[in-house]
Order: C-alpha cells, then sequence, then structure tokens
C-alpha cells in the first residue's frame, strides 16, 4: 500500500513538477555544462538497466529501442547546435529511451509472473 501511495504521489506530482520548471528556469540559471553532466550520469545508469532487462527477460527489442534513445540524446547534447531539430532529436531520445525502460519493466514483470507459475505448478 505505501508503494501505491508513493506512485500516485509521484504521478499527481510529476505533471506539476514538469509544468513549473520553465517558471524556475526564468529564475534559477541552469548551465549548458549542466544538461552534459545529467547525460553523462544517465547513459551508464540506463545502459545497465537496459542490459540487465534483457539478461533477465532475454527480449532484444528494448534495449535496441534504448540504445537508440541513448544515440539520439548523446547526438542531441554533442553534434547538433541548439534550436528545433537539437530539441525534437532530444525529445525524441527521451521519449525512446523511457518506452525502453516501460518495456523493461513490464516484460520483466510478465517474466516473474511466468517464473512464479511454473515454480507453482511444479
Amino acid at each position: 500500500m505505501a508503494g501505491s501511495a508513493v506512485c500516485m504521489v509521484h504521478c499527481l506530482a510529476l505533471p506539476l513538477l514538469l509544468a513549473a520548471v520553465p517558471a524556475v528556469a526564468a529564475i534559477i540559471v541552469i548551465p549548458e555544462s549542466f544538461h552534459l553532466w545529467v547525460l553523462l550520469l544517465a547513459v551508464p545508469l540506463a545502459a545497465i538497466a537496459l542490459l540487465g532487462g534483457r539478461a533477465r527477460h532475454a527480449a532484444l527489442w528494448p534495449l535496441c529501442v534504448g540504445g537508440a534513445g541513448l544515440g539520439l540524446l548523446m547526438t542531441g547534447a554533442f553534434a547538433l547546435s541548439e534550436g528545433g531539430v537539437e530539441r525534437a532529436v532530444t525529445v525524441t531520445g527521451g521519449i525512446l529511451v523511457a518506452l525502453a525502460h516501460a518495456a523493461n519493466l513490464r516484460l520483466r514483470h510478465d517474466c516473474a509472473g511466468a517464473n512464479s507459475v511454473t515454480r507453482i505448478s511444479r
């Protein structure tokens, strides 16, 4: 129940927080290097999570989608100048990484459910 409550608070608060980001950005100046540091932290963590999911459920497509997303994020950060194209590439990369993580989570839960059914039937 506590996990559900935390999830509910997260789901309700995150859209409000995201809506407030532009207003906060007008008050607090965040250097461009911040995005690069976050990316350098996120890429290895996402890679570990995606590889862990692959090892657990053996489906390759979430790893490929996540890898493409990480590639787009890095392209947006390192190869493109700031503007509409960079923004579109970065947002698309973030969406692909999020979809890959959601797919990984779903496949891992499906695997766990299948394993518990197999254990019970033995």
